[in-house]
């Protein structure tokens, strides 16, 4: 066995691939063998950190040392000091913006305090390509634990006592829906993760998948185990080829080391994995659609009941999880059930992962206990707003999910809490806007996406958000009369109600929620014609403040349709006839003496 004096962490997750981490490792290789260092020093390859904003990011261990935003440029320096003379790279360490401090350990930055890590608990700290990190961090323990001493009864009821729910949106309980596909009669049964992420701005699952994969496939063969399958299969999208290809390499060594396939753990136990490429239709993030599209047919949902667990892919009993919710699982059997429960919220138990992204400072990946408020997400973890704008809103659960206004910045996050609100959680997609986001325009955006994403088999999605998306537009256009908030709600709740799946019933509830707490901002754009946010363009009037101009002409010789006007060193005027609202002259304007009304 090998032992090195120093580890260094790279992160080689999506986010920090795209900001060249592969050049930065590739690097970094090259100048530990010249510095001849390849006996003392490791380079690890690992999964996210969460911390995206700040990436490419390297840690290095024993000291714990956080880097940020390494370019390869800086790889000779922080070789030639840090590796070979033991001195920290003070100008690439994160700073502390409250403080304004350099913090050398990871683990006391602000970002990462307030977090528990469950489901990513081995992202950004092993090699995902290396299963012998994952066994060293007790992984596949639980399955032998599982096939060894337990019956497929007490496999279940460990599930069911952690009260775990699923992570994918609706918070279905687990141990559950495991007792419905055990209970389900057959001999063939089949086990499906959903990676098929397809909410704007969400990439947890995609994240998990890249940075510790064996944790999924461990828990999927547990719950064959339990249910008594002995196929399943990950349906991912085609547009996550990191997670793919990480996903291959991690099926393949769990076969060879007898962790897929036949007699695992020297058992009777067989159980093996494949992995189904979607692409990338969003409706096959619901369950039924997923399993019509992976039995090779056009995704499109079916009616429930029955529901997966009884009648599932190909008409078997189907145990189907998204990738969070399956990465919980070895976790509550090493640790127990009581332990997970402890955690979080008396009806939502454990931690959840979000997608942090929109008007945030610290952008990326977290994970907290149930029952965190989203004031500490937004400010403590988040790091508040850029150019210190007022928080607005927060939209939670994707396109299917609501926006939750500033007046209720002290929620504390969990399922029951969010659907009281007119939200849901969702996969964790969690997007937060400031004062100057119009939520006119938010709503009129995912609603948009729903109905271009709609698969179209029933009419009330289908045509029900087609017509919502025409209102939304002509509102947005300046062209709303006062029928049309009324019409928007009667249609909103028609759409919910029938519906046929999850998808379409849920599509409203971004209009609804924001008529809800912004009906004013609807109400402004119907009657006085005005985007409060000035987000609208046709809602919007350019001025030339009198006071500011200084009668320089620079906007009237770039205004692109000559509808600005004046001498030199008076004050100039815009023809708001002939304006189209471009936003040149705002943006080129030096004294600052041109606004948006």
């Amino acid at each position: 066995m090998e032992f090195y004096r120093c580890h260094v962490l790279v992160c080689a997750g999506t986010g920090c691939s795209s900001s060249e981490s592969e050049e930065v490792r590739r690097t970094l290789n090259l100048e530990i063998e010249r510095l001849k260092l390849d006996k003392e020093v490791k380079v690890i390859t690992t999964g996210c950190f969460g911390f995206c904003n700040l990436g490419p990011i390297m840690v290095i261990y024993p000291e714990g040392t956080f880097y940020c935003q390494v370019t390869p440029e800086d790889v000779k320096e922080i070789a030639e000091e840090h590796l070979l003379k033991g001195k920290i790279v003070s100008r690439l360490l994160y700073r502390d913006p409250e403080e304004d401090i350099q913090v050398t350990d990871f683990e006391k930055i602000e970002f990462f305090a307030h977090q528990k890590r469950i489901a990513l608990r081995n992202c950004g700290v092993i090699n995902p390509e290396e299963i012998k990190e994952y066994i060293a961090r007790d992984g596949y323990y639980a399955l032998g634990k599982v096939l060894d001493q337990m019956t497929r009864e007490e496999v279940i009821e460990v599930v069911k006592k952690s009260g775990l729910r699923g992570r994918g949106g609706g918070g279905f309980p687990t141990g559950i829906k495991w007792q419905f596909a055990y209970d389900s009669p057959g001999k063939i049964k089949y086990v499906v993760c959903n990676a098929d992420e397809g909410d704007p701005g969400a990439f947890m699952d995609r994240s998990i998948l890249e940075g510790d994969p064996h944790s999924v496939l461990e828990a999927m063969a547990i719950a064959g185990y339990a249910i008594g399958a002995t196929q399943g299969y990950i349906y991912v999208r085609a547009e996550y080829p990191i997670a793919v290809k990480r996903l291959e390499i991690a099926i393949s060594q769990a076969r060879e080391m007898g962790l897929l396939g036949e007699n695992i753990f020297g058992t009777n136990f067989n159980f093996d994995i494949d992995i189904r490429l979607g692409a990338g239709a969003f409706v096959c993030g619901e369950e039924t659609a997923l399993l019509t599209s992976l039995e090779g047919h056009r995704g499109e949902p079916r009616p429930r009941p029955p529901f997966p667990a009884v009648k599932g892919l190909w008409e078997k009993p189907t145990l189907l999880s998204n990738v969070e919710t399956f990465a919980n699982i070895p976790a509550i059997f090493l640790h127990g059930p009581e332990w997970f429960a402890n955690i979080g919220t008396e009806k939502s138990k454990g931690t959840k992962v979000f997608a942090l992204a929109g008007k945030i400072n610290n952008t990326g990946l977290i994970e907290v206990p149930m029952g965190t408020t989203l004031k500490t997400i937004i400010y403590d973890i988040g790091g508040g707003i850029p150019g210190d704008k007022k928080f607005k809103a927060a939209q939670t659960g994707g396109p299917s999910g609501g926006c939750i206004p500033a007046q209720m910045i002290d929620t504390e996050i969990d399922y029951d809490n969010l659907i009281a609100l007119g939200s849901m959680m969702g996969s964790g997609g969690l997007i937060v806007m400031d004062e100057t986001d119009c939520m006119v325009d938010i709503a009129r955006f995912f609603l948009e996406f729903t109905q271009e994403e709609s698969c179209g088999k029933c009419p009330p999605c289908r045509i029900g958000t087609k017509r919502m998306l025409e209102i939304l537009e002509r509102i947005t256009e300046g062209k709303g009369v006062p029928e049309d908030i009324e019409n928007l709600e009667v249609l909103a709740k028609t759409i919910k109600n029938a519906s046929l799946c999850g998808l379409g019933q849920t599509a409203p509830n971004p209009v609804l929620s924001t008529l809800k707490y912004f009906r004013d901002e609807y109400e402004a754009h119907i009657f006085e014609k005005k985007c409060p946010a000035g987000v609208c363009q046709a809602l919007l009037t350019y001025i030339i403040l009198a006071e500011k101009c200084k009668g320089c002409g620079l906007c009237a010789r770039i205004c692109p349709v000559g509808a600005i006007s004046g001498k030199p060193k008076e004050t100039y005027v815009i023809d708001t006839n002939k304006c189209i609202k471009c936003g040149t002259c705002i943006e080129k304007c030096k004294f600052g003496a041109i606004v948006k009304e």
